[in-house]
């Protein structure tokens, strides 16, 4: 029997345990299967499994369930020939709002601040001078005429060509097309039609968005010549908005961590370190000066960790604002499409051209998102993840397996080695600790009262699990056809494992897991009813929870660590190894909203970066 038909009859019994496979698979293999044309489910092989599986079939039972069995994998087979696609989504739709939530459904022009470019600095000279501008200030530039959409196109595309060598951020230049808009954008706004504060502006692409004409590659091994016919609704909108797609960036091979089929992405802040996933391009491109801002997508943290990884501006919308209609689809219940920028409002600008629903992503809300750069930030109820910001990291010397003084020097090799990385670990933790203090203390500075908040507690991360029975539903043929070797990554932690790994995870426990999924997000509705944002630390618990119950989340740069701070770990290449950058790379703080509370959000955190001055901080790359 094959073994791919061997894993077809472990994924109709249900089992939910990755020690299963070599079990059934000597089962499989007994004698009386030996010959068969068709696998055979057996009195035996349900007892083995319910015993590891750890249900209770009374023997007279066992016989009843034989023919069911086999009904469900010859179901199974049925499904398999419709060869389904990945943009087929399932039936059922996930829907964050909670009862008793509401939210604006009125649209209303967007209200920008003044831009600040011109009377600060004037028409450059050296377009270059500008290539670190905000998106609102490059905006102006353009709608004034200072700046052509052309020139700065090719700045930009000669930034994208000059640095991609050092920080591997672009899997395909799309520079044929992006030529005919800025050009088409200038001939607009030289005839007075002008688009909005995103004409003109040149943007990149995270590699999961489809751009007709060009290849879609996912970054991954196996994918690079896909192509789609149509483009994504992001990129639709962001043309009709006249923005100038520049780029494809990279993103870790379907969507985990920073290394795609073609490279590992950089930090521009620190090549040594990877820039984080899996939005790594995006992030890396915007910090760097590649292009104006980018759209990244966040399933769980994959716009979170590569902003605080490179000193971008990233927002997690509310899960359900922007339609996901031509993008990879990893779970259809927790990707969401955001963007990655340099300032809060830029994010805003970009969130009101994309957000919306586009009658195909079933999943979007009729909300509106209303800019207002005039919103009385003052007026708005703000809580803090208390607990969080108090919690320290300071683990415990771990003892040994037997007295110090009988251990081998093999065994207390180990010990020191091991006690060695939990200080370190302590001592970065305790490093950074200082920049969350920093954080409150400026919030009070500014007049802030905050309002402890606790998140509710529930097993998060065990709900979490219902993200890889979707990602495997979504790559199933990948898996069963064998070509998940193609990826990159083939480690324990690699998607092909766990794809196969996820293929055991019972449905009945998919569905309690998404029951215990509406409680969680009952009691957050409930918790955080008083207030319009809260501000927490990064790494902590509430990128789990705001990512399963749906709500936003804006990251943005919180400080730099200094010339004093712990080293940098790195490996025998001298690459940086873990989320640690060392001396002279950027922290983040994030701000959370209500559902569709993006403009509440967005104002109260834009007054903490203007009080701020990280955001005009970038990395020195040189020529």
């Amino acid at each position: 029997m094959e073994r791919r038909r061997f894993f077809s009859i472990c994924s109709a019994l249900g089992l939910g345990s990755t020690l299963f496979p070599g079990v059934l698979w000597a089962l499989a293999q007994a004698p009386q299967n030996t010959g068969a044309t068709e696998p055979k489910i057996t009195l035996e092989m349900i007892s083995e499994a319910a015993v590891i599986a750890g249900v209770a079939i009374p023997p007279e039972d066992r016989q009843m369930m034989l023919r069911n069995l086999t009904d469900y994998v010859r179901d199974y087979e049925q499904i398999y020939k419709l060869h389904m696609p990945n943009s087929v989504a399932p039936a059922l739709i996930f829907d964050p709002v909670a009862p008793g939530t509401s939210f604006e459904r009125a649209k209303r022009p967007i209200r920008i601040s003044p831009a600040a470019a011109i009377g600060k600095r004037g028409v450059p000279k050296n377009l270059e001078d500008v290539a670190f501008d905000s998106a609102r200030d490059l905006g102006e530039l353009i709608r004034t005429r200072k700046i052509s959409s052309a020139a700065l196109t090719e700045m930009y595309l000669e930034r994208l060509h000059r640095y991609d060598s050092l920080l591997h951020f672009v899997i395909t230049f799309t520079e044929e097309r992006a030529r005919a808009k800025a050009k088409e954008a200038d001939a607009e706004i030289a005839r007075g039609k002008y688009r909005g504060p995103l004409h003109g502006l040149p943007w990149g692409a995270k590699d999961l968005l489809a751009v007709a004409g060009y290849p879609t590659t996912w970054g991954a091994g196996g994918f690079e010549k896909q192509m789609f016919d149509e483009d994504a609704t992001v990129v639709k909108r962001l043309d009709a908005a006249g923005a100038v797609l520049a780029a494809k960036l990279s993103l870790g091979a379907l969507a985990m961590d920073d290394v795609w089929f073609g490279a590992k992405t950089r930090n521009p802040w620190n090549p040594a370190q990877g820039s984080s996933g899996s939005s790594a391009g995006p992030a890396s491109a915007t910090a760097a000066g590649c292009v104006a801002f980018s759209i990244g997508s966040e399933t769980l943290g994959s716009i979170s960790a590569p902003s605080t990884r490179c000193g971008c501006t990233g927002l997690r919308p509310t899960f359900g604002f922007v339609p996901r209609t031509g993008a990879m689809a990893l779970s259809w219940s927790m990707d969401k499409l955001g963007p990655i920028c340099r300032t809060v409002e830029d994010c805003a600008m970009v969130l009101d051209a994309i957000s919306g629903p586009d009658d195909a992503d079933l999943s979007v809300k009729p909300a509106a998102f209303n800019w207002d750069a005039n919103l009385d930030w003052r007026k708005l109820r703000a809580g803090y993840l208390k607990a969080d910001f108090e919690r320290r990291a300071i683990p415990a010397p771990s003892a040994g397996p037997k007295p110090e003084a009988e251990l081998t020097p093999e065994e207390k090799k180990r010990l020191d080695a091991q006690n060695q990385r939990q200080e370190q670990f302590r001592a970065r933790a305790e490093y950074d600790r200082r920049f969350n203090d920093a954080a409150l203390a400026k919030l009070k500075q500014m007049g802030v009262s905050l309002i402890p908040v606790e998140l509710p507690k529930f097993p998060y991360d065990s709900i979490s699990t219902l993200l890889l029975a979707e990602s495997a539903a979504a790559f199933d043929e990948l898996t069963r056809s064998g070509r998940d070797k193609l990826l990159t990554g083939q480690g324990p932690g690699d998607w092909p494992n766990t794809f196969r790994s996820a293929r055991f995870i019972p449905a009945v426990e998919y569905i309690q897991e998404n029951r215990a999924r509406t409680l969680a997000m009952d009691a957050m509705a409930k918790a955080i009813r008083g207030v319009d944002v809260i501000v927490a630390p990064t790494n902590s618990q509430q990128l789990v929870v705001t990512n399963l119950t749906g709500h936003p989340a804006l990251i943005l740069p919180n400080g730099f660590r200094g010339p004093d701070a712990p080293p940098a770990v790195k490996n025998a290449k001298g690459e940086i190894e873990g989320d640690y950058g060392g001396p002279g790379t950027p922290v983040s703080l994030t701000f959370l909203g209500q559902l569709y509370g993006e403009a509440k959000l967005l104002a109260f955190a834009r007054a903490y970066q203007q009080a701020t001055d990280f955001d005009q901080r970038h990395p020195k790359l040189g020529r």
